[in-house]
């Protein structure tokens, strides 16, 4: 048989094998978008039966309305049933589309996967992080964790939300995300939970206030408005057992408001709806500007430690163990300055 010329092969076929470099496949994808290999309807599909909403998948995709509405569309032709009822003006899953929804969220944790082992292939780390962080860790310091993490590790993509430490956990649990950063002190036996970090807890008073500076005996607590987070925030855990040992009870304080968020409490305490106790990290701009101060109570120490937490089970790997392993070397680099010696010793 007489060869076949080689300018007759297939183009593909004439030229030999190469094994790229390292350096070449993580080139290959735009620094900072997400490598996917998932079935784009797929990936669609389930945007859309998250959010049983087509215009919220759309933003989360960022595709158009009628783009998203054509992709399910293909794929119910070639699926050959309806995956979403839209009847009676909102929408629902078919049993078709109930059916398809645990696949496909399979599918995207296989695909998960295999990005982060080929990415390990060559050293690297890949693939999506969910992080939860309570409040005070998500506004004040995640964003920092964040960007220095992947400057190390770029080709993680990164999601993070913030609740309070509740709210964190239930979806570390129901596994809606990967990694926890809460503030309070957790016992659980579903999750793994280790302190990454020391936090201190300090008196924050309106600027004019009588405190301001100065050093107050615990029981002068009991008569002056006091502004707290709502049940179930790990901040506010904290405090009441402090309180507690100290030998103030909960029945003792006046309440005087509840707020959701720190940021919430230190703008009240600026309007001078009371006093409040916040993460040294919350308030350190507003006491370089001088518009609110701190005071000392005698006797109280309001120590903590943030904790990282992920499901009960072996350490974890991949891109979780990265961000856990970077996390626990770089967070106490991080430890917060003292902002005036005078506020942590003031005397009255």
């Amino acid at each position: 048989m007489r060869p076949v010329p080689a300018a007759r092969l297939h183009p593909v076929l004439s030229e030999r094998p190469r094994i790229i470099s390292k350096r070449e496949f993580f080139t290959a994808h735009s620094p900072g978008l997400p490598l996917m290999i998932e079935n784009f309807r797929i990936r669609v599909f389930r945007a859309v039966a998250h959010h049983l909403n087509f215009s919220r998948a759309a933003e989360e995709l960022l595709l158009t309305q009628p783009a998203v509405t054509q992709q399910i569309k293909a794929l119910e032709d070639e699926l050959g049933v309806s995956l979403f009822d839209r009847s009676g003006g909102r929408i629902s899953l078919t049993p078709g589309g109930e059916a398809l929804l645990p696949f496909a969220e399979q599918m995207k944790v296989l695909s998960d996967r295999a990005v982060a082992a080929v990415a390990g292939a060559y050293g690297e780390q890949a693939g999506e992080l969910s992080i939860g962080a309570s409040q005070t860790i998500g506004q004040y310091l995640l964003p920092t964790f964040i960007a220095d993490f992947i400057q190390s590790y770029p080709r993680v993509q990164v999601k993070a939300r913030s609740g309070n430490t509740d709210e964190v956990l239930e979806s570390l649990v129901a596994r809606d995300i990967q990694l926890a950063l809460i503030e309070g002190p957790e016992q659980r036996k579903d999750l793994h939970i280790e302190p990454f970090m020391e936090d201190h807890m300090v008196l924050v008073v309106p600027a004019a206030h009588e405190w301001a500076n100065h050093e107050i005996d615990l029981q002068d607590l009991k008569g002056q408005p006091l502004l707290m987070r709502e049940f179930g925030s790990g901040s506010r855990r904290v405090i009441e057992q402090a309180l507690g040992s100290a030998g103030l009870k909960p029945k003792d304080l006046s309440i005087s408001m509840e707020l959701d968020s720190t940021e919430g409490l230190l703008n009240a305490v600026e309007a001078g709806l009371g006093v409040t106790f916040v993460s040294r990290w919350a308030v350190r701009n507003q006491l370089a500007l001088g518009t609110l101060k701190l005071a000392r109570v005698q006797g109280l120490r309001l120590a903590r430690r943030f904790s990282l937490a992920y499901p009960a089970g072996p350490e974890p790997t991949g891109s979780v163990g990265a961000f856990r392993s970077f996390l626990r070397s770089r967070a106490l680099d991080a430890a917060p300055r003292r902002t005036h010696r005078r506020e942590a010793s003031a005397k009255s």
